[in-house]
């Protein structure tokens, strides 16, 4: 039973009754029909030769195959028009299953886990015809294969009114031939590694080459005939894959188109000696003709496999990655029903004997991390790439939930409250911050999407801009994408800006816990700091946390602490970090060297950041931060989480 289900028909039929129950029965229905029809045509035209011959009136008869003949011409170009609708509306119900499916588990490790990669593109991507048409195509093509092969059987019935025994032979034969032909087009090991991975690589050459992001790129370094060429050599790779796997490689024809020739010379002979002998009549030969051409069908219809194989395999891969991802995302269930964050922390944020790997494997990120935010207060976090500046952000948004040791907020573990309504009390500014193709309104207050002008969000929404400097670059209904008529695009440094009033916004709405992971890495060296001195005053009375590899901006934060293994090295002010004369110092004054060569800010922009993972081969900077050799200032950034 559980094969039967798990068979591509099933399985096809099933998608197709959740995507839209009533084209889904027309399009079964249809099948069923359109097959019948033809055998019945042929016992139609066997009873209009048996009317001719005993001088009965034909217009019955005449009546019946006439219809029949109709229903078959008319049926074929309504089925195909159902089988793309049909089509159409399984792909936005597989669409839709997998927007569910990314976006439902609280956490995010299922878009992260690159064992997941794989099979997220080949699920993703199954209307793009890298492996199989589309599926509006390919139903159509089953239609046809399944009208085909039960049309045969039908076909085979009626060949039994006149021999059982030749029916059993004939219809025999060619089913052997169609499970053959069958398991020579089915693509057994389309989920296999290797098969997975030439179709990650030619989507990723077919990305590079049609959209907007890389083409600047793309065309300067001169590398369109490289994308265009690898697009074409792993795309040829997949179809040499699906070749092997579907060849006959050992099993012969020549025994089945034996088998094939002895049958139907056995039924033959036994009808032609019947007629010759008066034993068979002119309408069962007739009848006989027309059903042994018919049958063959139940060969010639095993062509369609390949179409059901493709239709059916997106919708198994789609279903079995949902499955996967809601483990995958999934988070410690465990919220107290009485734990409410409402107002915290008042206190403090406690990072408390953390330990945390990805769960992709890897290093630990934290073996026994321990920190205190208090509350109220601006923190900045700096350290060299790789220490798990950003990956300490994610655990405090509850994205991941620690490998051992807990979060806490005033001395409650954060899993303890709903992680819809702590999320509610963080508002971050992430690196890769989200550009949303919508109206300024909805990129600054993301909750009001939908939901139309609200009169208490628009003042919300101009006091952020106004603080993040973003005043003046577009309209509340303007869409930020030119994509759209009347739209507007924005630079990288307004879109941060936009970012920041998103922050500062959801401030205003109640979140008590701000987060900025470079927040200013886009603006120039004056902007950033107008702007970071206006969110300080916006978020006073706030716990701030800041993460930047720019000490011009660092060193304003009540408290630094330097992070490196895993753990906190160094805590402290500024100033009490500076007069420690250690990690913090030594960046300090490396960027300081910038502007002691005599560079100005806009000169000095790209150049004053340092890269941490220099740090042990830089030549010492005396207390001053004077270079004791040239040769120490290195170009780079700090850190970009």
């Amino acid at each position: 039973m559980g094969k039967v289900r798990d068979s591509a028909p099933a399985v096809l039929a099933r998608a197709n009754l959740r995507a839209s129950p009533g084209l889904a029965v027309a399009y079964w229905a249809l099948v069923v029909v359109r097959a019948v029809l033809p055998a019945v045509l042929t016992l139609g035209l066997g009873a209009l030769v048996r009317a001719v011959q005993e001088g009965r009136s034909v217009t019955g008869a005449l009546v019946a195959v006439g219809a029949t003949f109709a229903l078959v011409s008319v049926l074929g170009p309504i089925h195909t028009q159902v089988a793309a609708l049909v089509g159409d509306r399984t792909s936005g119900h597989l669409q839709a299953e997998l927007t569910r499916a990314c976006s439902s588990p609280k956490g995010i490790a299922h878009l992260e886990r690159p064992g997941l990669a794989d099979e997220l593109v080949a699920a993703r991507d199954f209307d793009l015809g890298i492996l199989g048409p589309p599926i509006s195509v390919s139903m159509g093509f089953v239609a046809a294969g399944l009208v085909e092969l039960l049309g045969g059987a039908a076909q085979a019935v009626a060949l039994a009114t006149v021999t059982w025994w030749g029916a059993i032979l004939i219809g025999g034969a060619w089913a052997s031939t169609h499970w053959l032909l069958r398991s020579s087009s089915f693509w057994i090991n389309r989920d296999e590694t290797n098969v997975k991975a030439e179709q990650r690589h030619a989507d990723y050459a077919y990305r590079l080459a049609v959209e907007a992001a890389p083409a600047k790129e793309v065309r300067l370094f001169g590398i369109g005939g490289w994308v265009v060429d690898r697009f074409a050599a792993r795309r040829r790779r997949l179809l040499d894959l699906q070749w092997e796997s579907m060849r006959l490689k050992q099993r012969s024809l020549l025994t089945v188109f034996a088998v094939l020739a002895v049958v139907h010379v056995v039924v033959l002979v036994w009808l032609v000696r019947g007629a010759l002998h008066g034993d068979r009549t002119l309408a069962e030969l007739v009848v006989a003709a027309q059903a042994l051409v018919g049958v063959t069908a139940l060969g010639v219809g095993a062509s369609f496999s390949w179409a059901l194989d493709s239709a059916a395999a997106p919708v198994k891969a789609v279903w079995k990655l949902a499955a996967r991802m809601a483990d995958e995302g999934a988070l410690a269930a465990s919220p107290d029903p009485a734990a409410d964050p409402a107002g915290l922390p008042e206190r403090e944020i406690r990072f408390r004997d953390v330990a945390f790997t990805y769960p992709s494997g890897g290093e630990p990120v934290y073996e026994r991390l321990n920190l205190t935010i208090p509350a109220g207060r601006s923190l900045a976090i700096v350290g060299r790439n790789g220490v798990g500046k950003t990956t300490l952000v994610k655990l405090l948004c509850r994205l991941y939930d620690p490998t051992s040791g807990a979060v806490e907020v005033d001395g409650a573990d954060i899993r303890r409250f709903d992680v819809d309504q702590w999320r509610e009390r963080v508002a971050v500014v992430f690196q890769d911050f989200v550009r949303l193709e919508l109206s300024m309104r909805d990129n600054v207050v993301p909750a009001s999407i939908g939901a139309g002008t609200d009169p208490a969000v628009d003042p919300v929404v101009q006091r952020a801009l106004v603080v993040a400097g973003a005043e003046g670059l577009a309209e509340l209904d303007r869409t930020l994408s030119k994509a759209y008529e009347g739209g507007t695009d924005l630079s990288g440094g307004q879109w941060q800006r936009v970012a920041l009033a998103r922050a500062l916004a959801a401030v205003e709405l109640g979140a008590g816990v701000i987060v900025l992971d470079e927040p200013t890495a886009q603006l120039d060296v004056r902007g950033e700091a107008e702007i970071f001195e206006r969110l300080l005053d916006a978020t006073r009375g706030r716990t701030t946390i800041l993460i930047s590899h720019r000490f011009s901006t660092v060193r304003h934060a009540d408290c630094i602490v330097v992070i490196e293994h895993g753990e906190v090295v160094e805590q402290g002010t500024h100033e009490e970090l500076m007069a420690l004369d250690g990690r913090y110092r030594t960046m300090f004054d490396l960027q300081a060297a910038r502007f002691a060569l005599g560079l100005d800010a806009e000169e000095s922009e790209d150049g004053e950041d340092v890269d941490m993972d220099h740090l042990d081969h830089l030549d010492h900077l005396d207390g001053a931060g004077q270079l004791d050799g040239a040769d120490g200032i290195h170009g780079g950034e700090v850190d970009h989480g």
